[in-house]
């Protein structure tokens, strides 16, 4: 068994080269631990040596799969992967293409809870080190917390990137992603897409939004450093994205390609100062973004196809010498151009190094393969991606430690300790934006009687219930009495005077509001309650933004998310049991003219 023995070699090597390396790479290791990082670099060019071209190419891609188990999912599961993949399970993958990362999915039916998803994690882990060249797999997810989150409950669920934003403190950054990145490690999850470190400067930005810490560049490097640095103290690769910065567009690009018109100056000043924090803090990995950049590149390709922009800035000016990724190639902003053979090739060529979900794994890797036999991408080419890749999974321990445990899961995922920490994190973001005639706190005493209303849009993972049930419990449980009405996004005339009859009689009317636009059916709600001599509080439970089309309202709040353990902090906030510390880190355009600011960045009231 010559695999077998020459496996023990390199596990020998990296699991002390492993043990060196902490947050930093190797630009931050004294020099006994170059030497470890020299050692494990021999180790790990001599098994890509013995690698064939199909597994050398498979070890670039990131896929999908579907199922809860690698080798026995549902029917319903197998006849997805048979249709998508020509496979039946996840473990048929991984011998299939060799792919040398999987990505879970809630709707892939990966993630049903921490002990399956653990189960999961070892059978894909089975399934690499089964191989002619064993090699561990690099399980990654997105979550960023607040609207994106694949794990949900019992794991922690924390406040989001722009929630955290609003809190402002870097320790509360770290501290999420050492924990959250704990907890993803005991599951098997050891990359994860995150934090997202675009400067979210347009409040009309369809795709961004609350999963960035804010508008502040300063403030956003300082906040995504800080999560790299908690993730990563934890074992867990961290992913920046998505370079070189997607927060002033107007287009999302899952359905088409946005256009960047920064000037090169204006990147200088407000894109790219995130992604140069990060990578002083040892980033792992930086996901790249399927957008149109004119001022770093006048060809126009996608960035994720810009050998410009990948290997000239980010290589070149910025120094990074990490593993890059492309945003998923499923999505239409890179999809257009060059068409799904040419995307993956044309992605290695602009530096790339790992290719995440493709929409038709078989077209992108045969597409590869005829640009290696044709000499178009060189094996030397590979060998760099790859040598980066296997750097990053033994700098996180997949060589040494590549099977997870029961055990340790119920010691570290969704402890008491952990929630708590959470809820403490997301009462230092909630945001109070306006309080006419000190309106808030809510007696218990006298405005005991509560109706909770308003948009229930569907619910991410991490959440118990629809937003207006979570609040109702938790006004319930701080000793108020309290009716639910849920009126939907977009509230009807019938559902607007419901509304109005169910105020009747109540002290007080708590409405959560979900990016609720001027003159829109959300504001309507809002104004025909105040007209009806309602004591009424907003409760904007995605953008901030929503306060500035609500002129009559004499209450308002921001959350930045429906998540459990923000809407359970704003029912605190509301009813004074804790003080509302949170402070914009958006500013709030004026609705009748966006050009003016009705809210600054900072603002934010207190009792």
């Amino acid at each position: 068994m010559p695999h077998r023995t020459s496996r023990r070699t390199l596990l020998s090597a990296t699991a002390a080269a492993a043990a060196t390396i902490a947050v930093g790479g190797p630009a931050q290791a004294h020099s006994h631990d170059r030497d470890h990082d020299r050692d494990r670099d021999r180790q790990l060019k001599r098994l890509i040596a013995r690698m064939s071209i199909e597994e050398k190419i498979g070890q670039l891609f990131v896929m999908r799969v579907y199922g809860h188990s690698a080798t026995a999912p549902d029917q319903a599961d197998i006849d997805a992967n048979l249709a998508q993949m020509g496979v039946r399970t996840a473990a048929e993958l991984i011998a299939k293409y060799h792919v040398g990362g999987i990505i879970y999915f809630g709707w892939a039916h990966n993630v049903r809870d921490p002990h399956q998803i653990a189960a999961l994690s070892n059978g894909i882990q089975r399934a690499g080190l089964s191989q002619p060249t064993p090699i561990p797999l690099l399980i990654a997810t997105d979550q960023e917390h607040g609207i994106v989150c694949r794990v949900g409950y019992p794991a922690t669920l924390f406040p989001g990137a722009m929630a955290l934003g609003a809190g402002g403190s870097r320790d509360d950054a770290r501290t999420v992603g050492r924990i959250a990145g704990a907890e993803l490690n005991a599951i098997g999850i050891r990359q994860n897409y995150s934090p997202d470190s675009d400067v979210n400067i347009n409040p009309a930005n369809p795709v961004i939004g609350v999963r960035s810490f804010g508008a502040d560049p300063a403030s956003v490097a300082r906040m995504a450093a800080a999560e790299v640095q908690g993730y990563q103290s934890s074992s867990t690769a961290s992913t920046a994205k998505h370079f070189p910065g997607h927060g002033d567009t107007s287009v999302d690009s899952h359905t088409g390609i946005p256009l960047i018109t920064h000037t090169r100056e204006e990147w200088e000043r407000i894109d790219a100062p995130p992604f140069r924090a990060v990578i002083a803090a040892g980033i792992d990995s930086i996901m790249t973004a399927h957008i149109q950049f004119p001022a770093l590149d006048p060809s126009n390709d996608p960035a994720t196809l810009s050998h410009p922009i990948l290997t000239g800035i980010l290589r070149g000016e910025l120094g990074y010498r990490g593993v890059i990724i492309t945003d998923a190639l499923d999505m239409q902003g890179v999809r257009d151009k060059y068409g799904d053979a040419r995307v993956p090739v044309l992605a290695l060529k602009a530096g790339v190094d790992q290719l995440l979900n493709p929409p038709d794994l078989a077209t992108a890797w045969n597409g590869v393969r005829a640009a290696v036999d044709s000499g178009e991408i060189t094996e030397a080419r590979l060998d760099e991606s790859i040598l980066r890749v296997l750097q990053l999974k033994a700098r996180r321990g997949l060589f040494s430690r590549p099977y997870v445990s029961d055990r340790e899961i119920d010691h570290v995922v969704g402890t008491r300790s952990h929630l708590a920490t959470a809820d403490r994190i997301a009462e230092r973001t909630t945001t109070l934006l306006r309080n006419q005639g000190a309106l808030l706190p809510l007696s218990r005493r006298r405005q005991k009687n509560l109706l909770v209303l308003g948009a229930d849009p569907a619910s991410p993972s991490g959440t118990t219930g629809p937003p207006t049930t979570v609040l109702g419990k938790e006004f319930d449980r701080l000793g108020f009495t309290t009716t639910v009405l849920s009126t939907g996004t977009l509230p009807t005339q019938a559902q607007i005077d419901a509304a109005v009859a169910a105020a009747q009689g109540k002290d007080a009317v708590v409405i959560g509001t979900y990016n609720a636009g001027a003159g829109g059916a959300q504001s309507k709600l809002v104004a025909a309650l105040v007209a009806s001599g309602a004591v009424v509080v907003q409760v904007a439970i995605r953008n901030p933004y929503d306060i500035a089309a609500l002129p009559t309202v004499g209450a308002a709040l921001a959350t930045y998310s429906w998540t459990d353990v923000e809407l359970r902090a704003a029912a605190r906030v509301i009813a004074g049991t804790v003080e509302p510390r949170g402070k914009l880190p958006v500013p709030v355009p004026r609705a009748d003219d966006p050009t003016q600011v009705l809210y600054p960045i900072g603002y934010g009231l207190s009792y």
